[in-house]
């Protein structure tokens, strides 16, 4: 996947998987990030130290610029779950989001990954944005279904999260 950015520019972001010290900066990073739900600064340690494989960290200027945390899911190897993708201010809008997913399933640990599913809640602009652009670049289509509902999962706390899928026909093919 290309970057949109020219190729010599200096502000290109760098992107790395993150280590236990980077945890408190992703969580000021989530909190800064409306609608994002933020974790707590534990669960963020947790991640970057836990999950590090596949979770990314995109860095410009020295700051931190953009994170993707996720998961293969344990009982099925072939779905990377995408928990929560954070962009900064001074990154939006330049293709960051798309480029940490490829990082991540470009890893080894993915390696037999065929689809990516994640949950939106339907006011979350950004992320339908981000799904539906990388689904287009996966050259398929989002597969929405209501999953944590607002009644019956958050009992009136949380809209509805949606459970998005984009199967990765390419790579499907390749695995066959």
């Amino acid at each position: 996947m290309q970057h949109p950015a020219h190729p010599m520019r200096a502000d290109l972001p760098t992107l790395r998987k993150p280590i236990a010290k980077d945890g408190a900066d992703i969580w000021k990073l989530v909190r800064a990030c409306r609608p994002l739900d933020e974790n707590s600064m534990y669960c963020n340690l947790l991640q970057c130290d836990h999950f590090a494989d596949t979770c990314v960290l995109a860095e410009m200027q020295g700051e931190i610029a953009g994170w993707i945390s996720a998961y293969v899911m344990p009982n099925e190897p072939d779905t990377l779950f995408v928990w929560q993708v954070a962009v900064s201010d001074i990154a939006r809008g330049q293709g960051l989001g798309g480029l940490m997913l490829q990082t991540i399933l470009n890893r080894p640990q993915c390696k037999d990954v065929t689809r990516v599913q994640t949950t939106i809640t339907a006011d979350n602009e950004a992320s339908w944005s981000l799904f539906r652009k990388f689904a287009r670049r996966q050259e398929t289509e989002l597969d929405v279904t209501p999953y944590y509902t607002q009644s019956l999962h958050f009992q009136e706390r949380h809209k509805t999260e949606h459970m998005v899928t984009i199967p990765l026909a390419n790579r499907a093919r390749l695995a066959a």
